[in-house]
């Protein structure tokens, strides 16, 4: 961005009941794809029936422990989606493994539709089952209805025009982008901002309208202009986000948490092997400590961003001599590659399991999405997807080459001027035509929706443990958990 762009003003509008329009909320491809046989069996599989199963292959697993997993109301993290990788090990003990959980995910604008007849599907789905049960028995202050965001207007409108339709009144749709990243001198006015608790928007008239309840699809930093504790009823609250769901670091410490404390059910969070809060000097230990191969992530970044694969020497120094400062610590994670050149963990090697080889005989990374709802009867799958790297998984690295580009899957692409476009090329849909490609059977689904409410559950739990009888922060216990200045001054206070 050159210092003379000129910041456009975020964008504001109403959207009314019926307004619902599928191709402004579905990739063209979507809405023309078949949703997989299989998936549709898996989405119609309730809880139950997918314990039984799941026990059946896991006999050490205790059925009522993964039962009260499954029913259990989460508190705050209702919504949610997990990255899970297909690895294996050596002898061929094939597992899923969790990457990362976000809060407010993207995915359903990549979603075929379940029931051809409900073209709202997924957006409907989440709001009916977790959004609007928040609602009941809440004492909400007066005001209207508002769905706020930063990036992924296709869904964030989607979301809208779905609430409109279930609450029979108008939406504001409102872009709150994170505008401290600018320059003050060209800085644009806000059109959201937080009163004593309640949320307000500014309409097209510059009247502030106060909100009792707002659909969240604000991702980057959100903590520093939306408050954790908030009398307007916010899905997600910027607490999930905090304790896990948009930081890494926490997030690993609350999967260790909780399994430790379910270590006797059988049940088990799986991730890559991770170092945490490691900092910037103390990275080229831990990469050597894994044999050369690891990632390195800033704990706070996502959509792709702040994520880097260290395969060679040249890696590395290309990371320190242009890696971001902007806060103090840094997780290290196992690199799960090829079975030649991936991490030497505590556990031994993960490698790729990859999706089946095309025509010319090529196998690549991909990744699975995960996106599940929470309510008062436990939890659901929402909208499911995969993405492939741009580049195909070889057996040894060439001299030079970048390891990114044969590893990362995300399709999120950030603009110089700051906003986001989306490689959907690479997208996976569950589809008749892409599904078969993954080489993923039922019950590999059953375990990656498994491991994504553990990995829910874990969150939700720490968001629990970091909030007072007031619904606060617990500022101290957050420090001791995440001692990152540059991070605890960015929160909203």
């Amino acid at each position: 961005m050159t210092d003379t762009m000129q910041v456009p003003e975020p964008t504001h509008r109403l959207v009314p009941p019926g307004s619902f329009d599928a191709p402004q909320h579905f990739y063209p491809r979507v809405l023309n794809a078949q949703l997989h046989p299989l998936v549709r069996f898996f989405l119609n599989l309730d809880n139950e029936r997918i314990i039984r199963r799941y026990v059946h292959l896991n006999p050490t697993v205790r059925t009522d422990s993964l039962r009260e997993l499954l029913t259990t109301t989460p508190r705050y993290f209702r919504w949610s989606g997990s990255d899970l990788l297909h690895a294996t090990t050596a002898e061929g003990m094939r597992q899923m493994v969790i990457v990362e959980t976000n809060s407010c995910p993207s995915g359903q604008k990549s979603m075929p539709h379940y029931d051809d007849n409900d073209e709202q599907a997924g957006y409907r789905a989440n709001l009916v089952g977790g959004f609007l049960p928040m609602l009941r028995g809440r004492q909400l202050p007066s005001g209207e209805l508002a769905v706020i965001y930063d990036k992924n207007p296709m869904e964030a409108s989607g979301y809208a025009a779905a609430l409109a339709d279930l609450m029979d009144e108008t939406v504001h749709l409102v872009e709150f982008p994170d505008l401290d990243r600018y320059p003050a001198e060209r800085r644009p006015q806000t059109r959201a901002r937080f009163d004593q608790g309640v949320l307000q928007i500014r309409d097209q008239s510059d009247t502030w309208r106060p909100i009792r309840c707002a659909f969240r699809y604000v991702t980057q930093r959100p903590w520093n202009r939306i408050p954790v504790a908030t009398k307007t009823v916010i899905l997600n609250p910027v607490l999930t986000c905090l304790a896990g769901g948009r930081n890494k670091l926490v997030a690993a410490k609350a999967y260790d948490l909780y399994n430790a404390e379910i270590e006797s059910s059988g049940l088990k969070i799986r991730t890559p092997e991770t170092i945490w809060d490691v900092s910037f000097d103390e990275i080229p230990l831990w990469i050597r400590r894994l044999g050369g191969h690891a990632v390195i992530k800033v704990p706070y970044s996502n959509a792709g961003q702040g994520v880097y694969t260290i395969t060679s020497e040249a890696e590395l120094d290309a990371f320190l001599s242009a890696a971001p400062r902007d806060y103090d610590r840094f997780i290290v994670q196992s690199l799960i590659g090829n079975h030649n050149w991936s991490s030497r963990g505590a556990h031994g090697r993960l490698f790729h399991v990859g999706t089946v080889p095309n025509k010319r005989g090529q196998t690549f990374v991909a990744d699975l999405r995960m996106m599940i709802s929470g309510g008062p009867d436990g939890f659901r799958p929402l909208v499911i997807y995969a993405r492939r790297a741009r580049m195909p998984l070889v057996d040894d690295l060439p001299p030079g080459a970048p390891s990114w580009d044969i590893l990362g899957t995300n399709l999120s692409v950030k603009r110089a001027d700051g906003g986001w476009d989306s490689d959907h090329a690479r997208l996976l849909l569950m589809d008749r035509k892409d599904y078969n490609s993954l080489g993923l059977g039922i019950d590999d689904l059953i375990e990656a929706y498994i491991q994504t409410v553990m990995a829910t559950t874990a969150i939700d739990r720490m968001a629990v443990n970091l909030t007072s009888s007031k619904g606060k922060l617990k500022s101290k216990l957050f420090r001791s958990l995440n001692d990152d200045t540059a991070l605890v001054d960015e929160i909203y206070k």
